[in-house]
């Protein structure tokens, strides 16, 4: 018996269905590699985003420095006074974690320091650590004072811990105005209001 002979129609539609697959699976892979183009690798820099806390003593990226270190971001550094507010605060913490008062008047208002007598004061710093300072900004108010947004961690006794925040270990973030006093750079009391921006560490 023989075969009878493929039809016109049979005859094409082999063809067709291979170009259609064709198409198909080469245009499948063209619109995968167009929409995964965007994607970068999770080391690619272009979309790394240092946090806050990245930049060291001189500002560049690296680890914490010492517990009395005071690191600035790049805007901050940019500041023209940026060298000598990293060293009133360079040694307003170090002050404070080694419970030096006379040190600590040196760099603050007397009238912030009238606001705090000693004995007060050592009270209120005796289970006190602070460590991490970062200057965000440094910003110029008015009559030459200045308004430095920093951010520092503070380690303490519990009981000893603000009423209001209960914590052992505490990361802050204030704005800390400074003036000139007798020719020097000084911290002033922080502005009155609400509790500073904190959060548990």
């Amino acid at each position: 018996m023989t075969t009878p002979a493929p039809s016109s129609r049979q005859r094409w539609l082999v063809p067709v269905v291979v170009v259609v697959l064709s198409v198909t699976v080469g245009g499948g892979l063209l619109a995968r590699e167009i929409y995964r183009r965007p994607d970068q690798p999770a080391d690619d820099a272009s979309v790394s985003v240092p946090s806050p806390s990245s930049p060291s003593s001189s500002g560049e990226p690296g680890e914490p420095g010492a517990a009395d270190d005071v690191r600035m971001t790049d805007d901050a550094r940019a500041h023209p006074q940026a060298d000598a507010v990293r060293k009133v605060l360079k040694k307003y913490f170090a002050a404070i974690n080694s419970k030096q008062y006379q040190q600590w008047t040196d760099v603050v208002t007397d009238d912030r320091a009238a606001g705090q007598p000693q004995a007060d004061w050592l009270k209120g710093v005796r289970t006190t650590k602070d460590s991490d300072a970062l200057v965000y900004r440094i910003e110029r108010s008015p009559a030459s004072s200045l308004r430095v947004l920093v951010g520092f961690t503070s380690r303490q006794a519990v009981e000893n811990a603000p009423l209001f925040f209960r914590e052992p270990c505490i990361k802050w973030r204030l704005v800390m105005p400074m003036v000139i006093e007798d020719k020097t750079l000084k911290i002033a009391a922080v502005d009155g209001g609400p509790p500073p921006e904190h959060e548990k560490c």
